[in-house]
């Protein structure tokens, strides 16, 4: 069937599309000893590296996934933006906000059953939009119910025991294994798992405790490979160290500096969003809006003179390089290098929360992932893979006609 213009055939196995929030290669490659089914798919299925979608952030390549088209298309443009018929900064979490229907909640409008979990509970208003099927986040599990989610007693009867907190590191690992059990008690089409970046944000590849939390990840690999599935596994942005040599984080305030130059703007860190405990709200990223529009090029001069800043892009400019809805971007979109996040001012933000160091995401340099599958793709989709030019959102196109 046509879900966006982009073919999505019905396999006779399930097929499970699980994206590992903020975990870029180094991850896996650190933890290879202590994840032997990853280790498997690797060598006797399939793997490559993709790019996500900019901004690499959670909501907009977790909705390019699940709806298999860019922002331009999907509308998803970040975790936060600037509502310009509210004239507000809201949650970009509101269905309202996707321009196009979900490729989950086409198949499950067309009989498939579909299952949907994810570790936060910002993404699941999306996710589970029109979709007929189950569909709830770890983080809320305790307030499933058969009318809002399709399943109730989560905590009790699907997992036997209590959700981890949002900041455990175990959270995602409830996540997936949530997939398992809902698959070893009943037959669905198709899955969608989807994690959270705590671990990534706090440790390195190769820290014991992201190894620890990694081995935990596989072992439900091996449990979803082992019920028959096929899986496919991407992220949706890499993750580094974006600190100065003394290991406070390295920040440019642009809003604070552009105000000290008479260049009034409000600027828009579209990584916001509840979890400030992962990143303190800075990351690879913005957007800006002038009030006074003839500043533009005097706004982009001033940035581009900053340590750190690399790129600086007129609205139109982008659109064309990022596929970005030009509707929802500011004048100017802003990326840094790779070691530099973007704030507005220091009251702005909470650096207390990341005092003691800042893994964040955002712009081009954490944009490149893996995607792997626990079986081999026919000969055209394995030379799509190997291309490297494919994407994450792909994920759902290669599961439906790779094998």
């Amino acid at each position: 069937m046509k879900i966006n213009n982009r073919n999505y055939p019905n396999q006779n196995k399930t097929i499970i599309g699980i994206c590992m929030d903020g975990t870029s290669y180094p991850y896996y490659e650190a933890a290879k000893d202590v994840m032997p089914n990853l280790q498997r798919f690797i060598k006797e299925g399939s793997f490559g590296m993709v790019k996500t979608v900019i901004p690499s952030f959670t909501n907009p390549n977790n909705m390019a996934i699940t709806t298999g088209v860019p922002p331009n298309v999907n509308g998803i443009c970040g975790n936060f933006y600037w509502d310009t018929e509210l004239q507000k900064e809201v949650m970009m979490s509101d269905p309202k906000y996707l321009k196009v229907p979900t490729i989950l909640s086409e198949k499950s409008k067309n009989g498939s059953k579909v299952a949907v979990v994810t570790a936060k509970e910002k993404l699941r208003r999306m996710l589970s939009h029109n979709l007929d099927g189950i569909c709830f986040s770890a983080e809320f599990a305790n307030e499933a119910t058969l009318e809002g989610n399709g399943i109730e007693n989560v905590e009790s009867d699907l997992m036997g025991k209590d959700r981890p907190g949002i900041y455990d590191p175990y959270i995602s690992v409830y996540c997936i294994e949530a997939g398992a059990k809902l698959l070893q008690r009943q037959h669905f089409d198709i899955m969608y798992l989807t994690t959270t970046d705590f671990v990534q944000h706090k440790y390195a590849p190769g820290d014991p405790e992201a190894n620890d939390f990694l081995s935990k990840i596989d072992y439900w690999f091996g449990e979803l490979d082992k019920l028959g599935a096929i899986v496919g596994i991407t992220a949706d942005h890499g993750m580094q160290a974006k600190t100065n040599a003394d290991g406070t984080p390295k920040v440019q305030f642009i809003e604070k500096l552009l105000n000290e130059q008479g260049i009034n703007t409000r600027v828009i860190l579209p990584i916001t969003d509840p979890y400030v405990v992962h990143h303190g709200a800075l990351g690879g990223y913005g957007t800006l809006y002038l009030d006074d529009k003839s500043q533009l090029e005097a706004a982009k001069t001033y940035l581009l003179s900053l340590d750190g800043i690399e790129k600086v892009l007129t609205n139109a400019e982008a659109v064309v390089a990022y596929e970005l809805p030009s509707d929802r971007i500011g004048d100017l979109v802003i990326l840094s290098d790779a070691a530099t996040t973007i704030g507005r001012t220091p009251d702005w933000h909470d650096l207390d929360k990341v005092k003691e160091g800042l893994r964040s995401h955002g712009g081009e340099h954490c944009q490149v992932v893996p995607m792997i599958f626990n079986k081999k793709l026919n000969e055209e989709y394995a030379e799509k893979l190997a291309t490297g030019a494919s994407r994450n959102f792909d994920l759902f196109h290669f599961l439906s006609n790779g094998f």
